[in-house]
C-alpha cells in the first residue's frame, strides 16, 4: 500500500488516519482526504497534515487504496459514479448494512472490496474492527486492510455472514457498556462518592476487567470466580443482577440488535 485516500471526513475517517500516522504506517503526504464539506476536509488537512483533494474523481486518481466513509444511502450511487477509475485497485468500505453484493454490482465481480465493520472506540485507538473480503481480493489487499484497521485496535479477519452477529456484539456494545458504566456510578454515587471520581474508578475498572479478558485468555466465569469470595461482597451483588435476569437481558439486547441488523441488511 503505497497511498491512501478517504472520501468523507467524518469521526471514523480522522481516527483511522490517526491511528494509521501513529503507527507510522505511512507519512502523511500520502495520505489524501474529500468531503462534500470543505470546512471538515480543512479540519483533517491542518490537524493530521494529510492533503486535500478538490475532487472526488482526483482522489481516487491519485490513491492506490480507497476508504469509503460515507452515508449508507451515498454509497452505491458513489460506486457508480467512481467505477472506471476504482477498477485494479483496493476499495474499502466502513458503511454500515452494505453488503460485498451491493457494492460488487456496481463495480464489477473482479473488483478488490473489502468491507469493514468497526466501532466508536476507535475513535481512541481501542476499536475492534471485522474485515470481510471479496473474491476478487488477494493475500496482499486483505493484509493492506488489516493494517489500516490494526492501527486503531484489534482487527478480524471473517466471513461476512458473520458481519450482523459482529455489528450487534462491537457495533452496538459500546452503548450498552457505556450504559452499565453510568449503572455503576450511581451505585456509587448512592453509596456516597462524589460523581466524577464514581465515573473515573467505573471506566477504569471496566478498562481493567477488559483487558484482563484479552490478556489473561481465561473464560468469563474463571474470570468472575477469582474476585467472588465465598460470604463476600461481590457475590451478594452478583445474586441481585442474576435475580434480576442481567445475563439474560444483556444475550436479548445484542440479540434485538442483531436482528436490526439483519432487517436492514435486507435479509
Amino acid at each position: 500500500m503505497r497511498s491512501l485516500g478517504f472520501i468523507g471526513a467524518g469521526n471514523m475517517a480522522e481516527a483511522i488516519i490517526s491511528g494509521v500516522l501513529r503507527k507510522g504506517l505511512m507519512p502523511p503526504q500520502d495520505i489524501r482526504v474529500f468531503d462534500i464539506r470543505p470546512e471538515r476536509m480543512e479540519v483533517l488537512v491542518s490537524s493530521l497534515g494529510v492533503g486535500g483533494a478538490p475532487t472526488v474523481h482526483d482522489l481516487v486518481s491519485s490513491r492506490d487504496t480507497v476508504v469509503i466513509a460515507v452515508k449508507p444511502a451515498q454509497v452505491e450511487p458513489l460506486l457508480r459514479d467512481i467505477k472506471d477509475l476504482i477498477k485494479g485497485k483496493l476499495l474499502i468500505s466502513i458503511a454500515a448494512g452494505v453488503p460485498l453484493k451491493t457494492m460488487l454490482d456496481a463495480l464489477g465481480s473482479d473488483a478488490h472490496v473489502v468491507r469493514v465493520m468497526p466501532n466508536t472506540p476507535a475513535l481512541v485507538l481501542e476499536g475492534a474492527s471485522v474485515i470481510a473480503a471479496s473474491p476478487g481480493c488477494s493475500p496482499l489487499d486483505i493484509e493492506a486492510a488489516k493494517s489500516v484497521f490494526g492501527a486503531v485496535g484489534l482487527c478480524l479477519e471473517m466471513e461476512e455472514k458473520f458481519l450482523n452477529a459482529v455489528t450487534a456484539l462491537s457495533g452496538s456494545s459500546p452503548a450498552f457498556c457505556f450504559l452499565f458504566l453510568e449503572a455503576l456510578s450511581d451505585g456509587a454515587v448512592r453509596a456516597g462518592l462524589p460523581r466524577d471520581l464514581s465515573t473515573r474508578l467505573a471506566a477504569a475498572t471496566m478498562r481493567g476487567a477488559a483487558t484482563m479478558a484479552l490478556q489473561m485468555e481465561k473464560h468469563p466465569g474463571q474470570l468472575k470466580d477469582m474476585v467472588a469470595s465465598p460470604s463476600g461482597t461481590t457475590i451478594e451483588g452478583i445474586a441481585v443482577l442474576e435475580s434480576r435476569g442481567f445475563r439474560s437481558a444483556v444475550m436479548d439486547a445484542v440479540w434485538a440488535a442483531f436482528q436490526r441488523a439483519e432487517d436492514l441488511s435486507g435479509k
